[in-house]
């Protein structure tokens, strides 16, 4: 029977030594800090910048992370690519490798019609047995997909199919996904954190959110299915505020990359170049105040 997911699964962010090769002893680090927060497992996603690396190195950090993770918790695989052909040859390779469950973005340099993109996705979820999560990552790259077409794909696939709506507005797409399912289907909430309180309201399966504010996300969590109003807007506000100042997938990656250097888990904060947003003093200054308050706070 397939895993069944739920809960706080981070996304790990990727360490790169200076020389940009992959810094895997550091991210052996971060995965036994995701354990120590109370995570229930680890993701490879966006901010482990999978759109940066060789096909190769995808490789080789899914095989690393079941080997880090060591059966602590479920380890879910980033497979999206431009070709169907290599989305489906990254899943059957992270389910030899010991994966829990795949995601997958769409493709994102061309813009597929519905059934281009409805093969897409079957094609995937045929590729091996592991649960399948849909990644509308539209809020960094790619178009939207409606609500509609991700209930079609549930009724078309079943309950190994889940969800990650990143599309505006996030709130109302869950609430959508969940009418048009009779709320069979697992919804992921993807926004780093920053809506976690109105999406949870929604109904989730779980939230994906980054490693450098996790646990503060898992006091958060726990805080909400406490109903704990006084705990969870003495947390979420913060969160909400730090991750206001990440204007797109860059700006995510340099406020997290720096937090993680903060918290003495990173040796750098070196990302993958070119990139779109750099972390000016202004910007790291406020980072740092909210990052203080919040920690204060847990």
């Amino acid at each position: 029977m397939p895993t069944q997911l739920k809960g706080i699964l981070p996304v790990l962010h990727l360490p790169f030594h200076k020389n940009q090769k992959i810094d895997f002893e550091t991210l052996k680090s971060e995965v036994d800090f995701a354990y120590q927060c109370g995570a229930n497992g680890v993701v490879m996603a966006m901010v482990t910048e999978v759109l940066r690396l060789q096909e190769g190195e995808r490789r080789q950090v899914a095989e690393k992370l079941v080997e880090f993770s060591d059966g602590r918790g479920i380890v879910v695989v980033s497979v999206g690519a431009e070709s169907t052909f290599v989305a489906a040859e990254l899943a059957r390779h992270a389910e030899a490798a010991g994966a829990d469950a795949l995601m997958a973005i769409p493709p994102i340099a061309t813009a597929l019609g519905k059934d281009q993109l409805r093969r897409y996705f079957h094609d995937v979820f045929a590729a091996t047995n592991l649960p399948l999560v849909v990644q509308d990552a539209s809020s960094y790259v790619g178009i939207p997909m409606t609500a509609a077409f991700q209930a079609q794909l549930f009724n078309d696939l079943g309950e190994r199919v889940y969800f990650k709506p990143e599309a505006a507005p996030v709130g109302p797409v869950i609430s959508a996904i969940h009418q048009l399912t009779d709320n069979k289907a697992g919804v992921f909430e993807g926004s780093g954190g920053s809506m976690l309180v109105e999406n949870y309201r929604r109904g989730l399966t779980g939230t994906m959110p980054g490693t450098d504010l996790l646990d503060a996300i898992v006091a958060l969590w726990h805080a909400l299915e406490n109903n704990d109003e006084d705990r969870i807007y003495s947390i979420a506000p913060l969160v909400t505020s730090i991750l206001a100042l990440a204007v797109n997938l860059d700006a995510y990656l340099a406020i997290e990359k720096h937090l993680m250097r903060r918290r003495g888990i990173f040796k750098n904060e070196v990302v993958r170049g070119p990139v779109g947003f750099e972390l000016d003093p202004l910007t790291r200054a406020e980072v740092d105040r909210l990052f203080d308050r919040l920690m204060a706070n847990l």
